[in-house]
């Protein structure tokens, strides 16, 4: 008997161990968010890829980084608000595609000019017990310092950014307000042809 309990005490002592290990090395949202944003400004503080020739690489390579951090099922759940539930499986994946494929090029575009300015990691605020996280930064440049705020949700062990705000605009309202409006005033199959029209310029700049 005295065996039995040594064992069973054994494994909850090695359970628990693990258990803590795991939540004290947890990644906080604001490192996760400066881990991916710091990623980013290293490819774009890359010489080798900062000739002309080397644009989409260096963008496919943001865009790889943008896309373990982003939720963009999420997001696009958001951006659509109402008008998500409706939507068949199928609509729901061309949509979060085409949207994903959108927003990293707003996000790209939004960052790309910037290459020495400096970052600062101002805060992090824990919201919803827990399981929702802004983290707030600054880009210094030597004009004007930039605000940009990334709203994050803690998902499956892993803080994914859920929506950003530039300047205090944020990507998601204005999506969901553009989009409300084409959907309401015209319609849903509307709207994805915009996007996909969109797409197409923003691919072929």
């Amino acid at each position: 008997m005295k065996t039995i309990t040594a064992i069973v005490l054994t494994i909850m002592f090695i359970c628990t161990a693990v258990f803590l290990s795991e939540k004290a090395y947890a990644e906080t949202p604001k490192e996760a968010i400066q881990g991916t944003v710091d990623a980013v400004l290293t490819v774009l503080r890359d010489t080798t890829l900062s000739l002309p020739e080397k644009k989409m690489e260096r963008r496919d390579k943001i865009r790889l980084l943008i896309r373990d951090r982003f939720n963009f099922e999420e997001m696009s759940k958001r951006s659509l608000a109402r008008h998500w539930k409706p939507r068949t499986p199928e609509e729901a994946a061309e949509f979060t595609d085409i949207f994903a494929d959108l927003l990293v090029s707003s996000y790209i575009s939004k960052i790309e000019a910037y290459t020495d300015e400096k970052v600062i990691y101002d805060k992090e605020v824990m919201k919803g017990k827990g399981k929702y996280a802004m983290v707030s930064t600054t880009i210094v440049t030597k004009d004007v310092d930039i605000p940009i705020d990334y709203k994050a949700i803690l998902m499956d062990g892993k803080w994914w950014v859920y929506d950003v705000v530039v300047e205090g605009v944020s990507f998601i309202s204005t999506y969901r307000s553009q989009y409300n409006k084409i959907i309401v005033s015209e319609s849903y199959a509307k709207l994805i042809e915009k996007m996909k029209k969109k797409l197409q310029d923003v691919n072929t700049m």
